[in-house]
């Protein structure tokens, strides 16, 4: 069983609207295109007025305070018509048609907020779209109308084709910039994941720190303050009392060490990747060979990346595999960094069994990496993980 974690790219233009090739016969997609094309006048009558009288007169106030931010209002405005657009060419046509990224919000100061929404690409597409639609609307709607009474046997040819045209220019005008709004989108998301996944390692610092240290040393506390009231009627029960808070104090430092190693381990930034992953390596309950073959050390966000992703993994093995051996090999290819670790236990791993395979893959695909586990039930497991090679800041590791 192969398992890729690969970031969405939405549907292609085109899919989920194929219809059935157009008859005599009247059907439901035939009266939807008929409905559409009806429509056309009063919409593109709305748009084209809101565009004359919005935004052209913000066009020619520019050279007053007051013109920009007017032309910004209207190519908001005109965002909103464009999506109205898409849902009606979606319910009528059946055009899926992808929703573009929205502009960021406020909190950058009013210039940068007034500059992104002028040079809106979205919006003055949607523009264009409204200006050159009233003669079209005005056109459907009367070949349309008179197609109705006079030419009812082969309006569904008619129909079909000025509905195509329609879709055209929907998909060529209405849709998003390609890749680059699709970028947009991938990275709000990615986004998200890294807040999500930033905000639960503080939770898990926060309450291993207070379950474990903190509690511990509230003890320790407690014991040498008993310890100090007997120290002069009880020096024998005084002394057990300190050597007890003596091995408290030890406890709570090697929790404090663990606790700072699962944050980032003093290894990896002193030495890189091979040592710190040998030395997870040792603390595995499987046999585990490390093979790290790095001419330099990654930024230090990818080398930490790299390192938590195979602990986690190495977690994995030790709780879930019953494996008998494991291996880690860690290698540059060109601009990746490529990550394989195997085991020969009993497989069937997947990114939705439960065993925080999802968020290693959420947070590889947060800065462009792969994730891809190969487990059949029975074994062996390969995961293999990429990560974008990122060049060390000089001076620094």
């Amino acid at each position: 069983m192969t398992e890729r974690h690969a970031r969405p790219m939405g549907a292609q233009e085109g899919d989920g609207d194929r219809l059935p090739p157009a008859r005599f016969a009247y059907d439901r997609h035939t009266w939807k295109e008929i409905a559409h094309l009806l429509a056309n006048l009063p919409v593109s009558l709305i748009g084209f007025v809101y565009v004359v009288t919005v935004l052209f007169t913000g066009f020619w106030l520019t050279v007053t305070v007051v013109g920009f931010p007017l032309l910004a209002a209207g190519l908001t405005g005109a965002r909103l018509l464009g999506r109205m657009e898409r849902a009606r060419a979606r319910k009528l046509l059946g055009v899926r048609v992808e929703e573009p990224s929205r502009l960021p919000g406020g909190g950058t100061g009013f210039l940068p907020w007034l500059w992104m929404r002028v040079k809106d690409p979205v919006g003055w597409r949607t523009v264009l779209y409204d200006f050159i639609r009233l003669p079209w609307g005005i056109l459907t709607f009367v070949i349309t109308l008179t197609s109705l009474f006079v030419l009812w046997p082969v309006l569904p040819f008619i129909a079909r084709a000025l509905a195509n045209a329609d879709r055209a220019m929907v998909r060529g005008l209405l849709s998003p910039s390609d890749e680059l709004e699709r970028r947009i989108a991938e990275l709000e998301s990615d986004r998200g994941v890294v807040v999500d996944t930033a905000n639960a390692d503080l939770r898990r610092i926060e309450r291993d720190l207070h379950d474990g240290a903190q509690a511990r040393l509230v003890n320790l506390a407690m014991g040498l303050g008993l310890a100090k009231e007997k120290l002069l009627e009880d020096p024998d029960s005084a002394a057990e009392m300190v050597a007890e808070a003596h091995g408290e104090v030890k406890l709570a430092l090697q929790e404090l060490r663990d606790l700072a190693r699962g944050i980032h381990p003093a290894v990896l930034t002193d030495r890189g990747l091979d040592a710190a992953l040998s030395a997870v390596a040792s603390r595995c309950t499987v046999p585990v060979k490390v093979t790290v073959d790095l001419a330099s050390r990654p930024a230090a966000a990818i080398e930490g990346i790299a390192y938590f992703t195979v602990s986690e993994l190495l977690q994995n093995i030790s709780k879930h595999s019953a494996a008998k051996t494991a291996s880690v090999e860690v290698w540059r290819a060109t601009d990746r960094l490529l990550i394989q670790v195997e085991d020969d236990g009993r497989g069937g791993a997947r990114l939705d069994g439960g065993s925080g395979m999802q968020g290693l893959a959420d947070r590889l695909d947060a800065v462009d990496g792969l994730f891809v586990i190969d487990s059949p039930q029975g074994g062996p497991t390969v995961v293999t993980a990429e990560l974008p090679w990122r060049d060390r800041a000089a001076g620094k590791g």
